[in-house]
């Protein structure tokens, strides 16, 4: 329900006007940056251009330009089709009170595998978080694709000198938005924390090893993804080289790169997914993904938070405990697989002479778990950890023995769809975050609704203090020498170390290849 009451704020670029909407005001559609069109197609964002009068924020702004899935599973989280332009850099707030109450600032990062996905969805539209915790929350778009990670530098010999991280440095300029204008919309620019799901936390990750997001906010919420799965130098470029090949163009012509439309560069997305995808799988979820150059990303992203570079910021990363059950449905033959199929496919993703014992080690746990030792079971739970749980557990260690909070969770409710055949797969707990849970894909009741607010007010603490313990959960602690994990679900409480076996088995294996 919207009202009349006066929604009018004054920024750097000008002013905008949003509603006031069941108690909270609304913007919506506020850019953050110059529109990267024509001659900023692939170029760093830019500065928006001051304007006179009283801007619109009443309505969503356009979306980035994206691949959308038709078919299989994640076809299920694709909620609306929104209308998309190249011009997207938009942001939406949500605001308890346009006053100096100085509220803490939580900023969403979508997710989507880099090529799909807003901050405008249906899944993030809720006010409860703002409502609940007195907090501004901050919701956003960025460049996808080909267009916000395709690295050009090298190709076209630095005349279009896109690094492959646009999509990025659009996230970041929001943040520097952020910092320049929360105050007029009641929040604390030196209380900012990012939060953000699968390619969400996955640029988060990226960003705690960037020095352009220096001092841009102060805490960080990975879920389901770190900047693991960021390409080297070396596969940016291969897939820039494709590209080209794809459209028959060389690197020299600019002009006609330039002039692509929106629809060539989606068809040949779909034709680079198609070349990265190995025999007997799933076409890849995405062709493209931030790119490790040495100078906006340093180097691996783990490696570089071992360094430090994110030692003044407290964190929670988790994950779900059935993350590749989305995604494993998609599997050519996933019905169909047998012992030598499942030690052929892992094969594929470490050294083949490990594939035994890790088989070993996941047969035991996944028995003492109660699971069925299918093989698609097994192989979902080496996906799971190989892709999502060992690498964020890379990044808790390293805050951690860099003297930081860090916190771990694992998400342990179990979807109702299917039977619960996706048990607590990739983005299942977006909806309790938000409080958009529903019965299609959450799930609904009592016990839902008591994991909504516990997550809600554990994630609200830790922007408000930087500890995530409050009543709903109770003492959350860090993640130190005993490991202690948060389990979220039907009976949220704390374990030391859970899936030890797992996770020790990982510490010998030698990963081939990481899939974004």
């Amino acid at each position: 329900m919207s009202s009349t009451k006066p929604s009018i704020v004054t920024m750097k670029s000008g002013k905008v006007e949003g509603s006031y909407e069941d108690g909270l005001y609304v913007f919506k559609g506020v850019p953050y940056a110059a529109p990267p069109v024509g001659e900023l197609r692939w170029m760093p964002p830019q500065p928006v251009k001051p304007w006179s009068g009283i801007k619109q924020a009443k309505n969503y702004g356009t979306v980035a330009p994206q691949s959308l899935p038709t078919t299989g599973p994640l076809a299920a989280l694709r909620e609306e089709i929104e209308p998309d332009s190249e011009d997207c850099l938009f942001l939406n707030i949500r605001t308890p009170g346009l006053d100096n109450k100085k509220r803490p600032v939580m900023f969403w990062i979508h997710g989507g595998a880099f090529v799909f996905g807003s901050g405008s969805t249906i899944s993030y539209r809720s006010g409860s978080l703002a409502a609940r915790g007195d907090i501004v929350l901050v919701t956003i778009n960025y460049r996808l694709g080909e267009l916000g990670f395709l690295r050009l530098k090298d190709v076209t010999g630095g005349k279009i000198p896109a690094t492959g991280n646009e999509g990025l440095l659009d996230q970041i300029a929001a943040l520097k938005w952020v910092r320049d204008n929360i105050a007029a919309f009641g929040g604390d620019p030196a209380n900012v924390t990012v939060f953000g799901e699968s390619a969400g936390g996955m640029s988060i990750g990226c960003m705690l090893a960037m020095p352009a997001a220096k001092g841009l906010f102060q805490k960080a919420i990975c879920e389901s993804g770190v900047g693991s799965t960021s390409v080297s130098l070396k596969s940016a470029n291969a897939v820039a080289v494709n590209f080209l090949k794809l459209l028959n163009l060389k690197g020299s012509d600019v002009k006609a790169l330039r002039a692509l439309t929106t629809k060539q560069l989606l068809d040949v997305d779909v034709k680079l997914k198609a070349a990265a995808t190995r025999p007997g799988e799933a076409p890849r979820a995405t062709a493209t993904a931030p790119v490790v150059d040495g100078e906006l990303i340093p180097d691996i992203t783990n490696k570089v938070a071992r360094g430090g570079s994110a030692k003044d910021i407290p964190v929670i990363i988790g994950t779900n405990r059935d993350e590749w059950k989305l995604f494993g449905l998609m599997q050519p033959g996933a019905a169909q697989m047998d012992d030598a199929m499942l030690a052929e496919r892992l094969g594929t993703m470490i050294s083949p002479a490990q594939v035994p014992a890790l088989l070993e080690i996941y047969r035991r746990a996944l028995t003492k778990r109660g699971v069925a030792l299918r093989p698609m079971e097994i192989l979902s739970a080496i996906h799971t950890d190989a892709m999502f749980r060992i690498p964020s557990l890379e990044l808790v260690e390293a805050q951690r023995d860099n003297g930081q909070c860090a916190y771990n969770y694992i998400f342990d409710w179990v979807s109702p769809v299917a039977g619960g055949m996706l048990g607590a797969c990739h983005a299942l707990e977006i909806g309790f975050v938000h409080g958009t849970y529903n019965d299609k894909f959450c799930g609904v009741g009592p016990e839902a609704d008591k994991l909504s607010r516990c997550m809600q007010d554990a994630w609200l603490a830790f922007a408000r203090t930087g500890d995530p313990s409050c009543e709903s959960v109770g003492k959350w602690p860090v993640y130190g020498k005993n490991r202690a994990t948060m389990i979220l679900g039907k009976n949220c409480r704390v374990e030391e170390a859970p899936f030890e076996d797992e996770r020790r088995a990982w510490e010998k294996v030698e990963r081939l290849e990481a899939m974004p």
